[in-house]
């Protein structure tokens, strides 16, 4: 095909390409061309990226055109390839940047005229440069806008990463327009316009320009002494190892083995037989623990050769239960009852009259209990030897002046969470003399006693003492 019409289309291609322009008519893109318009990638800035390269391209042509002299002296058929790729790098415009690209400006005509097209081709091609119409060009500017307000955006966000925004200063309050004075030096407060004397304290002034003391710093809700924000620390690894711990599970004895199944049966055993008092008591205690006693497997632990026996949690056990209790069990000198809220005085009658030779009792919980049935119970047991009751509210000073009265032979005493608990009781229990008891437990009465009082008891009492309880209640004083 001729020269004439290649250089023809190319000139009439840019020249149709204008009109469009001009008319604001915009034919189909390619989705090439829409992504790079979409991101930022405008002919003008393909332009002056052209124009930076340009200088390059000089250079490249002077050495092409002193290898072509090079080359002339070998033949003329060897600088012919180098023209025509010469021709080729300068009609292709921009290179691979040129996408979609219209030409604004169109090229010279071109003759047929050989040595016409060489000195065209030996000279350097201006960059074109695409004609913008008002609308791109400030729609151009706000994007480039846009970008350099994200940039400075990041790069603030970054320094202050570390800083709470809720809290943090304003970060016009750290710097203004004017480099900082040096600290010790005079400067008068931009606001109130007293001297003051700079330190690394102090403070812009918002608005700038100027400084503030540190009252006008504080006035206007920021302080200047306050710390920045230290910065996160991560978590010391720890230690990703597996540590097996190794526990000893010891087996346990056939003795316990027997006595949880036993427990775990109670029911329907018939006899304990003869398995030792040890034995007997360390199931009373597994018992205990689920509350499992009751009137019929009771009987399981009564003989009449029995002389102590002990149930941790008598709360099933009824009245009659308890009289049982006293007649299968008639020789006992020791009995133990937590829990016993349903011994009244009917029951207890019997502990008066059935069960003689008793010299120790200790009752939890005999609520129902009246006080002639304590004074007659005293009465019956002069060989008393420890009389220990917890949370006996009918039990009173007349109680108390017949137990000292008639068992002077008593050795442990406990009158704990007793109602009735006063001055007085301290002087009945005075009278038993100094070499009487060896426990006393006169603890969480409902009203302190007097330190007095419990001074004069223990003066009196307390020589023989081995185990002494005297807490206070809560309003003080001693017990």
């Amino acid at each position: 095909m001729d020269a004439s019409i290649l250089g023809r289309d190319r000139i009439l291609q840019p020249t149709v390409m204008s009109r469009s322009r001009q008319n604001n008519i915009r034919g189909p893109t390619s989705a090439l061309t829409e992504f790079l318009r979409e991101s930022g990638i405008t002919p003008t800035t393909i332009a002056r990226r052209a124009a930076q390269q340009q200088p390059q391209q000089d250079e490249q042509a002077q050495a092409g055109a002193s290898t072509e002299t090079q080359t002339n002296d070998a033949g003329p058929s060897s600088s012919r390839p180098t023209r025509t790729a010469s021709r080729n790098r300068r009609t292709s415009g921009y290179g691979s940047d040129n996408l979609d690209e219209d030409d604004g400006e169109p090229e010279p005509e071109q003759d047929g005229d050989e040595e016409k097209a060489e000195e065209l081709e030996e000279s350097p091609a201006p960059a074109k440069k695409r004609k913008l119409t008002k609308a791109a060009e400030a729609k151009l500017k706000a994007q480039e806008k846009k970008k350099k307000d994200k940039g400075k955006k990041g790069s603030d966000d970054e320094d202050y990463e570390d800083d709470d925004p809720y809290t943090s200063l304003s970060k016009s309050m750290w710097s203004s327009g004017s480099s900082k004075p040096p600290v010790g030096s005079f400067e008068n407060c931009a606001r109130c316009e007293k001297q003051f004397t700079v330190t690394k304290y102090t403070m812009a002034a918002n608005p700038p320009p100027g400084w503030l003391c540190h009252v006008c710093a504080k006035a206007s809700g920021q302080d200047p002494f306050k710390k920045p924000a230290a910065p996160r620390k991560r978590k010391a690894l720890g230690d990703k190892r597996e540590v097996i711990h190794f526990v000893e599970n010891r087996l346990p004895s056939l003795v316990n083995m027997c006595i949880k199944i036993v427990t775990q049966y109670i029911d329907d055993v018939e006899s304990l037989g003869d398995i030792g008092a040890l034995n007997v008591e360390a199931i009373a205690k597994a018992m205990a623990k689920n509350r499992s006693l009751t009137p019929e497997n009771a009987r399981l632990f009564y003989n009449t050769t029995n002389t102590k026996l002990i149930f941790y949690d008598a709360t099933n056990l009824t009245s009659s239960a308890l009289e049982s209790l006293v007649y299968m069990n008639p020789n006992l000198t020791s009995l133990r009852l937590d829990f016993c809220g349903q011994l009244d005085d009917k029951s207890f009658k019997l502990f008066i009259t059935s069960l003689p030779a008793l010299q120790r009792i200790e009752l939890l919980g005999p609520f129902l209990v009246r006080s002639p049935s304590w004074k007659a119970f005293a009465r019956a047991h002069p060989n008393l030897e420890g009389f220990l009751i917890n949370q006996s509210p009918r039990f009173d000073l007349e109680c108390m002046h017949a137990l000292v009265t008639y068992c002077r032979g008593l050795r442990e005493l406990r009158l704990r969470e007793i109602g009735k608990m006063s001055d007085a009781f301290l002087e009945e229990i005075g009278d038993l003399g100094p070499e009487a008891l060896t426990y006393l437990d006169l603890s969480c009465p409902s009203e302190s006693c007097s330190d007095t009082a419990m001074i004069t008891l223990l003066s009196e009492v307390g020589g023989s003492l081995t185990h002494r309880e005297c807490a206070a209640t809560e309003r003080g004083g001693a017990a």
